[in-house]
């Protein structure tokens, strides 16, 4: 009689053992923040007016992820990417910050803007791809065709 006890209360022991060992595992950190890009700090957005030079803008911020021309102007981009990285490598993006310096033709500051994810929009992704002849064929059907 009293194994039958023990095996009836092996269970209700292990899972009261394995509750702390749970508890102890959700104070763990399951997920790392990172920062992608440039770390933008607001002193350094502060610095940025009008009527600046291009050398200026570099020597302060660095050299810009991205240019973009059009006309006689151009636009300086500097890019900040929160991601959020799981115990099991599940990359996601928590916040996405840009900040736009743009010149006129004399390269010279004449605005600049901070832009979020509420800014922009979501642009879907088209997957499907244009058959071309060829890319369907395994290496055995292609010697196969050959023939």
């Amino acid at each position: 009689m009293p194994i039958r006890r023990l095996r009836r209360l092996l269970p209700v022991a292990a899972a009261l053992l394995l509750v702390p060992a749970l508890a102890a595992c959700n104070s763990l950190a399951l997920t790392t923040q990172r920062t992608q890009g440039y770390v933008l700090k607001d002193e350094q957005i502060a610095q940025i007016r009008p009527g600046q030079s291009q050398d200026l803008v570099t020597i302060v911020l660095g050299s810009p992820q991205t240019t973009n021309s059009f006309g006689e102007e151009t636009a300086y981009y500097y890019i900040q990417t929160k991601v959020e990285t799981t115990a099991f490598g599940l990359d996601m993006v928590k916040e996405r910050t840009v900040l736009a310096i743009y010149f006129d033709k004399n390269k010279r500051v004449i605005d600049k803007a901070v832009y979020g994810a509420k800014d922009g929009r979501l642009i879907q992704i088209e997957s499907r791809r244009t058959p071309s002849f060829g890319e369907d064929r395994n290496f055995v059907e292609s010697i196969l065709a050959s023939i």
